[in-house]
C-alpha cells in the first residue's frame, strides 16, 4: 500500500511504497509529518470551551483546539477576508455591519482580544486611591463593603 492510497491530508502522496499488510503503520507514517505537537500555553476558558466543543465531534481539547487553529488560519488566508477592511474597522474608520461574515469573526476575536488585555490592565483600586473617591465592591460572599478614599498625599 502507498501514502496516496491512506487518506493523508496534508502530506502531498508518494511513491514510497508502505507493506500492503499493514495499513495502521501507513496511516502513521502520514500523519507523523503532520500531526507533530508543540507544547502550547492556552486561557483556561479557551481550553474549557475546546473540551466541550470537542466532546460534540469525538475530539480532544487538543484536537478540537488544532481544528479552530486550523479554521482561523484558513479565515484568514481566505480572500473574502481582507486585512484592510478589518483594519479599518478595528479603528473606527468601516462599518462593522458592511463586512462579511468571515471578516466580522476575525473582527470579534480582536476585539475579545482587546477587551481582555484592558480588563488585565485596569486597577481600580488604585485609581479610586489616586483620585481619593471612595467606593463600593462585594467581598466573597457579596456582601456589601464600602471602601474609604485614601487620604490625600502630604
Amino acid at each position: 500500500m502507498r501514502c496516496d492510497e491512506v487518506a493523508c491530508p496534508g502530506r502531498a502522496p508518494t511513491i514510497s511504497a508502505i507493506p500492503s499488510d499493514n495499513t495502521d503503520t501507513a496511516v502513521a507514517d502520514c500523519y507523523s509529518s503532520i500531526m507533530s505537537t508543540m507544547p502550547t500555553r492556552v486561557d483556561q476558558g479557551l481550553f474549557e470551551a475546546a473540551k466541550a466543543a470537542g466532546a460534540l465531534y469525538s475530539r480532544s481539547a487538543a484536537q478540537q483546539l488544532d481544528h479552530w487553529a486550523r479554521l482561523g488560519r484558513e479565515m484568514e488566508a481566505s480572500p473574502s477576508v481582507t486585512q484592510d477592511a478589518i483594519a479599518r474597522v478595528l479603528a473606527g474608520q468601516a462599518l462593522y455591519d458592511a463586512l462579511p461574515d468571515p471578516a466580522q469573526a476575525v473582527v470579534r476575536v480582536e476585539w475579545d482580544d482587546r477587551v481582555a488585555v484592558t480588563l488585565a490592565e485596569l486597577d481600580f483600586t488604585e485609581r479610586l486611591h489616586a483620585d481619593g473617591k471612595p467606593w463600593a465592591e462585594a467581598d466573597e460572599d457579596g456582601n456589601l463593603v464600602m471602601r474609604e478614599a485614601a487620604p490625600p498625599p502630604r
